[in-house]
């Protein structure tokens, strides 16, 4: 090949990230949209563009493949397609489960610049959505995350896992899994989880105030009912 026709740097990235996407089983459609994402910040604009997914059929946990078929993502399955699109672009695909009290999980996908962390993350409201790669440790980006993590006036964020790097896992688990991904879900659930804060701390909690209680109920895709409006 000669020295004009050479790939460049961006095309062989790509071209190894899509290699990498097909060795995963992902269709050629697939490959298409997710290769062509090769940094954090254009994963996360594809992730928020998808139209959330309010489980109005049940509960779901899509694979990246039916994720992208359905064209709807929840925050888990959100994090999957990101973490995949970020393993093809050369980073590792790493998830972060965070844990509250009388509220749901909330997964988002890890990245780093350097040496410092940023999360790209799927969410309806204005809340636990992109971080910058500004944070110092998984902790400190978790920490960032805890005024905002709220049900009500509740701030219920109380635990954050370590990384969980997902090539742990056999990609047909969340990768082309044709059912739901439970079993991964269920892996990330049971890694190891560190305490944001102290039971004397949580009893000193301020609630949340009315105008933040407002800022709340802005969404970014319309919900189908009052609690989907909540939830997601």
């Amino acid at each position: 090949m000669s020295r004009r026709s050479a790939p460049t740097v961006s095309r062989r990235s790509r071209l190894r990230g899509a290699a990498l996407g097909r060795k995963l089983g992902l269709a050629r459609a697939h490959v298409s949209a997710l290769a062509k994402l090769r940094t954090p910040e254009r994963i996360q604009d594809f992730v928020s563009a998808l139209p959330t997914n309010f489980e109005q059929g049940g509960d779901t946990c899509l694979s990246v493949a039916s994720t992208l078929d359905a064209n709807h993502a929840h925050c888990i399955e959100g994090a999957f397609v990101a973490a995949c699109a970020l393993w093809l672009a050369g980073q590792k695909p790493l998830l972060m489960d965070f844990q509250a009290q009388g509220d749901d999980d909330h997964v988002v996908a890890l990245f780093r610049h350097g040496r410092h962390w940023g999360a790209i993350s799927k969410s309806n409201h204005i809340w636990l959505r992109w971080r910058d790669p500004i944070y110092r440790s998984p902790r400190e980006l978790a920490l960032s995350y805890f005024h905002e993590y709220v049900i009500g006036t509740k701030k219920t964020l109380r635990r954050y896992s370590q990384p969980y790097d997902l090539r742990r896992l056999d990609p047909a688990l969340w990768v082309t899994n044709k059912d739901h991904c439970w079993d991964a879900a269920l892996a990330i659930d049971e890694t190891r989880h560190f305490p944001l804060l102290s039971a004397a701390q949580a009893r000193r909690l301020r609630p949340r105030d009315a105008m933040e209680a407002r800022a709340g109920k802005m969404l970014e895709f319309p919900a189908p009912d009052k609690a989907a409006a909540t939830r997601y």
